[in-house]
């Protein structure tokens, strides 16, 4: 478990992450959602302290258990299933800031619950995010997220506790005197990756590795992004491309727990823009039935890479968050299949309609999973010029 000085640091880090996020657009008065698995709670009261000192409210809401969670599955109708608590829309309508503390009990709970009933649960609070989209859109809100250890996932990585806690402080910088200082100066190198990126005309990109043969199409109007504040840790470089441009082969190597299920070797066969088979090594029905979930489960919402320069992950951790962060020997790129980021449009995000999205290639679903590569590869763009550049290869940015 991390030491109540790790602890601080991880507040100062995750509120770094949250005011970054929004670009320290936050002020009195405004309302900060802190929304905490059960054993995270020490580190909840600790960011409600200095919320409380930033003269900010923060709510604090624990999330149900996994005993909870199994139960609600096994016993809920379809009205049950879809129900949404009254009040909850006027509360994500208001909110300012979110902050979820991820400390999992079970990681497999739901691996006998059908997967399509997880899905119409998803579908049906589908209204809650796009509210939370639209806010962060027009710049008055922002969210960040972490992981605490815990005995599950570090059980399932085959890692000790102490060696899961001790990656944890690895991957978010805990191991410094002053953390913040570590993420700025990341923040600060991987801007001038991103600017480089921004600055290419790119038609396509071809990824390739061992088992992965797939083109990308960034799209119209579009940027990468990365180390936004969002998530903690974060080293990604992404971006929600037009989905219509897909083609290939996908294959993640790295296991996925998702909604209390494990998946392992998950290939997605993609023909114009559309997965039209998915196989997987472990949990296939899983999987068919996440990107049978609606219209958009099975097109792709982002593409990533990884600088292993970056990131200090160089272990199987079990939970994606770290998971599509890894350095290792050949950095990473991941997939989502599900929605897309709207802030990766290049204009004004807020003037963006449901309509201009679609026509743009932006997809829309209730899903969004990250599919992790670690694999040797190679990513070659084919520019506006005719010309090939390779910009990513041995898990470094060829910048």
């Amino acid at each position: 478990m991390l030491t109540p000085a790790q602890s601080e640091k991880y507040a100062d880090v995750l509120l770094w992450g949250l005011l970054t996020a929004r670009k320290g657009r936050f002020k009195k008065g405004d309302i900060i959602l802190i929304q905490f698995d059960r054993p995270a709670a020490g580190l909840a009261e600790i960011l409600q302290g200095r919320i409380l000192d930033m003269k900010m409210h923060p709510v604090l809401r624990a999330v149900a258990t996994y005993g909870m969670d199994k139960i609600f599955y096994q016993k809920s109708d379809m009205r049950q299933l879809t129900f949404l608590v009254p009040g909850d829309r006027e509360l994500y309508g208001s909110l300012n800031g979110r902050i979820f503390l991820r400390a999992p009990e079970s990681l497999t709970h739901l691996s006998d619950v059908d997967p399509a009933k997880i899905g119409k649960a998803l579908v049906s609070r589908k209204v809650y995010r796009e509210i939370m989209d639209k806010r962060e859109e027009k710049g008055v809100y922002s969210w960040t997220l972490c992981t605490l250890p815990t005995p599950e996932p570090a059980r399932q990585a085959g890692l000790s506790l102490r060696q899961y806690t001790e990656q944890i402080v690895k991957a978010c910088y805990l191991d410094f005197d002053e953390p913040v200082a570590e993420w700025n100066r990341i923040y600060k190198e991987v801007g001038s990756i991103k600017k480089w990126l921004n600055g290419l005309e790119i038609r396509y990109i071809q990824v390739q590795s061992g088992n992965t043969d797939l083109r990308i199409t960034p799209g119209e109007q579009r940027r990468w992004l990365g180390i936004s504040g969002h998530n903690i840790p974060s080293f990604e470089i992404f971006i929600s491309p037009d989905w219509r441009g897909t083609e290939g082969v996908y294959y993640a190597d790295q296991p996925s727990f998702r909604t209390g299920n494990y998946v392992e070797g998950v290939r997605l066969f993609f023909k114009k823009g559309t997965a039209v088979k998915a196989e997987a090594e472990k949990g296939e029905e899983f999987v068919r039935k996440q990107i049978a979930m609606d219209r958009g489960a099975s097109r792709v919402g982002e593409f990533s890479l990884t600088d292993r320069r970056f990131s200090r992950i160089n272990r199987f951790m079990a939970d994606t968050l770290f998971d599509e962060n890894y350095g290792g020997k050949f950095g990473n790129c991941h997939l989502a299949v599900g929605s897309s980021y709207s802030d990766t449009f290049s204009g004004n995000p807020a003037k963006l309609t449901k309509e201009k999205k679609k026509a743009m290639g932006f997809n829309d679903s209730a899903l969004h999973w990250d599919l992790v590569n670690t694999e040797d590869k190679t990513v070659t763009a084919r520019l506006a010029s005719g010309k090939n550049l390779v910009i990513y290869e041995k898990g470094v940015f060829k910048i």
